[in-house]
């Protein structure tokens, strides 16, 4: 059975149950603030357990995108090295909200497994939460009751809290869970051990499929747990780990999850993979495997991240991405030896092999593939750069053991991976000081973990049962009542307080465009609104202090001139995305925006600079409509379906309900939840500042509108006064300037024929200083010319002499550089070269560089270094 075939069978049973099935939601999540990615299948529908939401339907099931490489599940280092763990995996669900429990959830899942996949019963061990005392939670008796009516007693464990209680976090919903998990294993394996004493033990071929989780508890700050209002049904099973059962695998790599793109690895790198069923492998076999079973998994995790919206990047889940790639990278050229980009190639196999279930890997494959490559080109160049460093820490290393701080500052500030520096000095027989670089790393790790720390406390409900509502759309102020407040305390931001109101005009942080902000007044006080934010459906409201009253009524009032702004800006990103499309072309899509009252930035895919010519004709296209008067049309709940079909553009990488909020302005149509002017000459003007690439197939706008457009000009017109001012008010300022170009490019052409003469005279006397040692011309000089005229000056004494060796240092811009050049006689017959000479000397002018064997470059920081590099000359020539 393929693992089409496996996917299609289960939401086609759960289908049969009376699921509705829905599409899997992005993998990075942009509206919820306490995860960076979907880290398992009922991250989407969290605001349901809350209670803050109601489903489309009571019964739901999917599959998942899932990511696991951060916070409290994170089994990045763990992939490769086994069969079974992943960074991105499937996992497939059915969930009840309030309907069914323990009993059909069971039963369903034995059902599938061993009626419709026909998975042998006597392969199947389940599992059972055995009770907690601390958390006065008994032995789960119901759901005991109802595996001992379909499996053998002696094939159900009791599991302890660590295994079979499930929670969302340190708060929220959880309850008890019974897991399935499946032996593999052979016959003849199975005689000599139990499979019932390998579950949970981390065996390849003894894994847990299925988890029901019976979410009855909510876990609050203090601790303690509370019984939620309804009882729910959230289960997952991973899908690389069924299709390994039900292929007759025993590893998720030897499974058609895989199998295309391990050949394509074969194929690229010409080395092979050996399956698991593979004994006695060579220790260089398995290094092989573990680095394509690296690449292969962190491929999908990478390529569905970018699909869905994430660039890498330095910063939150961009890093992460980065990191999931460089890890692969590293792979590749440390065991693979692949020194040019290759995991780009691997994206079509990938569009091939899941695009028909996940449409967008196959629509954004081209831009997946380009931003491969370039962060591919960019880490191998690191890496380069990373060898030459650890050379020079070597060169300073006394003894043989490197100081475990260098090899972190290599790692922390150049991204070069400690294990590739451990390899490495293996090779040239030195030891790394692993307990320091382990002692730096633990201390950023605090440093980090301190910064971000958040203590938050529960809720407290002032108004049971209230359901918010957003009138922000049509009021920027309106009075409202407290429903639930609390208390938010992290290193970064202080104690904050978060309200929910019973209906509220602040817009929440959300599509790109910042939150309000603003103020609650009552008859006594005013609160200042700090923030907006959403999260789990609740619209919260940031504030450094609570009401005296919170009981209180209050008047909810928007910062009105912050939001018209703001509104300005989100409006002209829609006319510009318009305007890009239609002269550029209609690749473009949004990467990314922000929106705020200051400017605008907007992300899109294009794979070449946007020309001078084309930003006018952008900038005249959004001002063209801003001065026809466009006015707003807004469909405020309209169904999706209906909505594209006029044209409305949905982004990848966003979620959106079965209805949806669609703007227009003339031909603009995009689906938007945010706030917008009621007629685009409210903009009033479009200017656009800059204009950049972000990654590959990635550019970037900042723009600027309304009364910043204004500054702007005065700016402008203040700095032409200026400079009019400055070349004493000429009539023509444009011939003024000509005039001042050409001016400065005659007495360029002066200092040139003045400076070669320079040269011309420093060669001639320079000749005449050559020495000679062990038969070879040598020449070793500081010079009072710039970093290129060194370089010439240098080439030119080399070729005048024959049997020569050239060293030449000068100072520009207060830091030092050497050059070095060497006959090709000597390159070849004494083995001298000037690529290492430079890489030796440079480390008393705290420099680097490289070149040819004949001729090599460098540029340091110790301008007091010169005289040492400069002495030490000899001492090389002597010693070879």
């Amino acid at each position: 059975m393929t693992s089409k075939e496996i996917r299609k069978q289960f939401l086609q049973f759960f289908e049969s149950k009376g699921h509705l099935i829905v599409p899997s939601a992005p993998i990075v999540l942009k509206d919820d603030p306490t995860l960076m990615f979907n880290n398992s299948g009922m991250a989407q529908f969290k605001e349901y357990f809350l209670g803050n939401g109601t489903p489309k339907s009571p019964r739901i099931a999917d599959t998942q995108k899932c990511l696991r490489v951060s916070g409290k599940h994170n089994d990045l280092e763990d992939v490769g090295f086994d069969t079974y763990h992943h960074t991105m995996f499937e996992m497939l669900g059915n969930w009840s909200f309030g309907d069914y429990f323990k009993k059909e959830a069971i039963n369903w899942a034995w059902e599938l497994l061993t009626e419709v996949y026909k998975i042998p019963k006597e392969n199947l061990y389940v599992s059972v939460f055995e009770g907690s005392k601390e958390d006065n939670v008994p032995f789960d008796q119901e759901a005991w009751d109802i595996w001992k009516g379909l499996i053998d007693e002696d094939r159900i464990i009791l599991g302890n809290k660590k295994d079979n209680f499930w929670e969302m976090g340190d708060q929220g919903p959880c309850g008890p869970c019974s897991e399935i998990h499946v032996d593999l294993r052979t016959d003849a394996e199975k005689a000599l051990v139990s499979g019932k004493s390998l579950v949970n033990n981390d065996h390849p071929q003894v894994v847990e499929i299925w988890n029901n989780v019976f979410m009855e508890f909510n876990r609050k700050a203090d601790g303690s747990l509370e019984k939620l209002p309804a009882q729910h049904v959230d289960t997952g099973m991973g899908f690389e780990r069924l299709c390994m059962a039900l292929q007759g695998k025993t590893s998720n790599y030897d499974t058609d999850v895989f199998t295309p793109l391990i050949e394509k690895v074969e194929q690229i790198t010409g080395l092979k993979y050996t399956s698991n069923e593979v004994k006695n492998i060579s220790e260089e076999q398995n290094k092989t495997n573990i680095a394509i079973r690296v690449i292969v998994d962190h491929v999908r995790a990478v390529a569905f991240a970018i699909a869905d919206g994430q660039l890498p990047s330095n910063t939150g889940a961009g890093y992460v991405i980065r990191r999931i790639l460089r890890r692969a990278i590293r792979y590749g050229f440390t065991f693979l030896n692949t020194k040019e980009p290759f995991i780009n190639k691997l994206v079509e196999v990938l569009a091939n092999q899941m695009g028909e279930f996940f449409p967008e890997i196959k629509s954004q494959q081209q831009l997946v593939t380009n931003v491969i490559r370039e962060e591919e080109a960019s880490f191998l160049r690191t890496l380069d750069q990373g060898l030459q460093l650890l050379d020079k820490v070597v060169a300073e290393t006394k003894g043989k053991e490197v100081l475990g701080a260098k090899a972190f500052e290599l790692y922390d500030t150049f991204g070069f991976p400690i294990d590739l520096t451990a390899l490495i000095l293996r090779e040239k027989g030195y030891e790394l000081d692993e307990a320091g670089f382990n002692a730096a790393m633990q201390e950023q790790k605090n440093r980090s973990r301190a910064a971000s720390e958040v203590s938050t406390e529960d809720w407290t409900i002032l108004i049971p049962g209230n359901v918010e509502t957003f009138v922000g759309y049509d009021q920027t102020e309106n009075d409202v009542k407290i429903t639930r407040i609390r208390k938010v305390d992290s290193k970064k931001d202080g104690i904050l307080y978060q309200i929910v109101l019973d209906n509220t005009p602040f817009y929440p942080e959300g599509g790109g465009q910042v939150g309000d902000k603003g103020t609650l007044v009552s008859a006594n006080e005013t609160i200042d609104i700090i923030d907006t934010k959403k999260e789990n459906n609740l619209i919260l409201h940031f504030a450094k202090q609570l009401p005296e009253n919170i009981e209180a009524g209050f008047v909810a009032k928007v910062n009105t001139d912050l939001r018209t702004s703001t509104s300005k800006n989100h409006s002209a990103t829609h006319l510009m995305h318009l305007a890009l499309r239609n002269i550029l072309g209609t690749h473009v899509e949004q990467k990314g925006s922000l929106v705020n009252p200051n400017y605008l930035r907007f992300d899109f895919s294009h794979f070449s600079k946007v020309s001078d010519d084309e930003l006018r004709q952008v900038e005249a296209s959004v001002n063209a409509q801003i001065e026809s008067q466009l006015q707003l049309v807004e469909h405020r709940n309209i169904p999706i379906k209906e909505a594209l079909d006029k044209g409305a553009m949905a982004l990848f990488g966003e979620k959106y309900g079965d209805n949806v909020r669609m703007i227009e302005f003339g031909e603009s149509k995009e689906l938007c939840g945010g706030i917008h002017v009621k007629n685009t000459a409210e903009i009033w003007h479009f200017k656009i500042i800059s204009e950049g690439a972000v990654a590959a197939g990635i550019r970037r706008i900042e723009a600027i509108t309304g009364d910043a457009v204004k500054n702007f000009y005065t700016n402008q017109e203040n700095t032409l006064s200026e400079i009019k001012e400055t070349l004493k008010n000429p009539q023509d300022i444009l011939k003024s300037v000509a005039s001042l170009q050409d001016d400065n490019a005659k007495l360029k052409k002066q200092i040139e024929q003045l400076l070669k003469e320079k040269i011309d005279g420093l060669k001639n006397k320079l000749l005449s200083e050559f020495h000679e040692i062990n038969g070879v011309n040598v020449l070793d000089r500081q010079v009072d010319l710039s970093m290129s005229a060194t370089k010439d000056l240098t080439q030119a004494l080399g070729n005048a002499k024959p049997n020569s060796f050239v060293v030449l240092a000068s100072i520009e811009d207060n830091m030092p550089n050497i050059h070095c050049y060497i006959a090709k006689e000597l390159v070849e017959r004494r083995g001298l070269n000037a690529n290492v000479v430079i890489k030796e000397l440079g480390q008393y002018i705290d420099g680097n560089g490289g070149g040819q064997p004949f001729f090599a470059s460098g540029k340091g920081k110790n301008v007091a270094g010169i005289t040492d590099a400069l002495n030490n000359v000899a001492k090389i020539l002597i010693r070879n």
